[in-house]
């Protein structure tokens, strides 16, 4: 096991309350394994991954059972620490936007370099020759490293911060949104070379997908984790979670994502909106919104609980999936958002 959380809490004190961004999150990611993260917007997939990446301010509280990376306990490491034993050589970053990452007045090259020589006692020349390399493992030509970011497509500088992020050779890549912004062919590329560097890596790496494209989760992930308020509301693996879904809310964001199989499919949206997470919510965060909820949804918590080998969801009513598939499929059992099962 590479990374273990068990119940994570990140929450956030501003004037109105405390905001529970991340609040009591449990995953593990193995060795050379893509888990894939997924989730609508605000739902507290890249609080999580700054909580990771020591990224969130002082404002911020955090918690959590369990918070270790390779056996050591990163909530009791000193940021210093963090920095020199974690950052870059074991954890490293893709962001979502490529261009807002990249220094404009510093060549893309001797970007990949200051991070190298920084984190390394690697000489500036030898930092330049591992630059250079590592463009041409992202599928770039090794004369790019000379140009600045606004000479580069954004296809281009994603791969470059693919290139950044494999510098020190880390165990675990976190990537927030790595296609987001770019048209479906550049997508492709991207995808096929980052499996193309994990099976030609001499060291296993793992990936954090972090994405609300459930095509890109798809092609990924090994293992799928499905975040909503907040909370993990299901995770298993790829097949599983596309499969045999025992979330309501896994059921509902499978209606919206149209299939290749099915052309005249009609997509079915999730009625209403998440939750305040101001608010204090005793029962199930996505009761409200789902249409096979009954009131002891709404009177504790459910346990994130092994509905099947590896196979984990946060439903009271997992007895009643069988059934809950069958219906999912309607239109009409979601336009009552709290219609009776």
């Amino acid at each position: 096991m590479l990374l273990e959380i068990k119940n994570l809490k990140t929450h956030y004190r501003i004037e109105k309350g405390t905001v529970k961004a991340v609040d009591g999150v449990s995953f593990s990611i193995n060795e050379d394994e893509v888990f894939g993260l997924a989730g609508e917007s605000g739902c507290g997939k890249s609080t999580l991954i700054r909580t990771i990446m020591r990224l969130i301010p002082a404002s911020a509280r955090v918690t959590a059972d369990t918070f270790s990376f390779q056996g050591r306990d990163l909530l009791s490491l000193s940021d210093k620490d963090y920095r020199e034993k974690i950052l870059w050589k074991e954890i490293s970053m893709v962001p979502q936007s490529a261009m807002a990452s990249l220094n404009p007045v510093h060549r893309v090259g001797d970007q990949i370099v200051e991070a190298i020589v920084t984190h390394t006692k690697m000489s500036r020349r030898e930092a330049e020759d591992r630059s250079i390399n590592l463009f041409e493992v992202v599928g770039l030509q090794a004369g790019l490293t000379r140009s600045y970011p606004h000479e580069f497509s954004g296809g281009m500088r994603q791969r470059a911060m693919i290139a950044m992020a494999l510098a020190l050779d880390p165990s675990l890549i976190i990537m927030d949104e790595p296609t987001t912004g770019l048209d479906v062919l550049v997508q492709e590329r991207i995808l096929r070379k980052l499996a193309e560097i994990r099976q030609q890596a001499k060291k296993k790496k793992a990936i954090l997908l972090i994405t609300h494209d459930i095509s890109v989760i798809a092609e990924m992930s090994d293992r799928i984790g499905i975040m909503y308020a907040g909370r993990l509301m299901e995770s298993a693996s790829a097949k599983d979670v596309f499969n045999e879904p025992f979330h309501p809310y896994t059921l509902g964001l499978k209606n919206a994502f149209p299939s290749i199989k099915v052309l005249d499919q009609e997509l079915i949206s999730i009625p209403g909106s998440p939750p305040n997470l101001i608010d204090d919510i005793p029962g199930c965060v996505f009761s409200p919104r789902c249409p096979f909820a009954i009131p002891e949804c709404d009177a504790g918590r459910p346990e994130y609980k092994e509905v099947k080998p590896r196979h984990f969801a946060a439903c009271i009513r997992t007895d009643h999936v069988e059934e809950f598939r069958k219906r999912a499929g309607d239109k009409e059992t979601w336009i009552s958002s709290r219609s009776k099962a």
